[in-house]
């Protein structure tokens, strides 16, 4: 009889277990966890979660992939409404309602020095669907002409602030945010002032990202 065949089965349920607990923590306080506090919540020896993943951004990269995964199914469900703008909007406020219920995910969307491999990682799965809804908005003239892809991190940037700093005064009061937002992105029948400035460069965005982390 083979012993090895327990073992084996023993070793995938403990990691079953880390990646549940871990998964849990991430969304509560944040990619700010360590090998003991994923043991704690796995209920399992610390001995047991380093050697599952000896590496912390092992485990970190397998929980980010899960996340955006979530958000390119989000994009996907969007391209299948109709209007262009509900389509853009549907997008924009479920990415943000994913943020809100996860503190994780939006550590790694809104930037983090410690993650920004992952955060352009996820931009590159993303971007090219997000451009596509951008575009159709462009084309249905419902979107302002002088708004472009590079626009829409600042959405995140501006309304995750407002997320954050009100999460215990009022959880929702990000919606007000976006709504106004999205308003001064929104095409309209009557003459509107122009954008100032110019639309930013992605290299432009990271360093704005980049100024926040330090």
């Amino acid at each position: 009889m083979d012993g090895s065949k327990p073992l084996r089965r023993d070793a995938e349920r403990n990691r079953r277990r880390i990646l549940a607990a871990a998964n849990a923590l991430v969304a509560k306080v944040g990619l700010d966890i360590s090998h003991n506090d994923i043991a704690r919540a796995a209920e399992v020896g610390v001995g047991t979660v380093y050697r599952r993943f000896p590496d912390r951004q092992e485990l970190i990269d397998e929980l980010f992939d899960e996340r955006v995964d979530r958000i390119v199914a989000l994009v996907d469900q969007a391209m299948e409404i109709d209007d262009p703008w509900q389509a853009l909007c549907a997008f924009v406020a479920g990415n943000l309602e994913l943020q809100a219920s996860d503190k994780g995910l939006k550590d790694l969307m809104v930037g983090d020095g410690r993650v920004t491999e992952l955060a352009q990682r996820a931009g590159r799965r993303i971007g090219p669907a997000v451009r596509q809804l951008v575009e159709r908005a462009h084309a249905s003239g419902q979107l302002r002409p002088d708004v472009g892809v590079e626009d829409f991190p600042l959405i995140q940037e501006m309304v995750s602030a407002v997320m954050e700093h009100a999460r215990h005064i009022d959880p929702d009061l990000w919606r007000r945010a976006l709504a106004l937002v999205l308003d001064g992105y929104r095409a309209h029948a009557q003459p509107r002032e122009p954008l100032p400035g110019a639309t930013p460069t992605p290299e432009q965005i990271e360093q704005v990202l980049s100024a926040k982390r330090r």
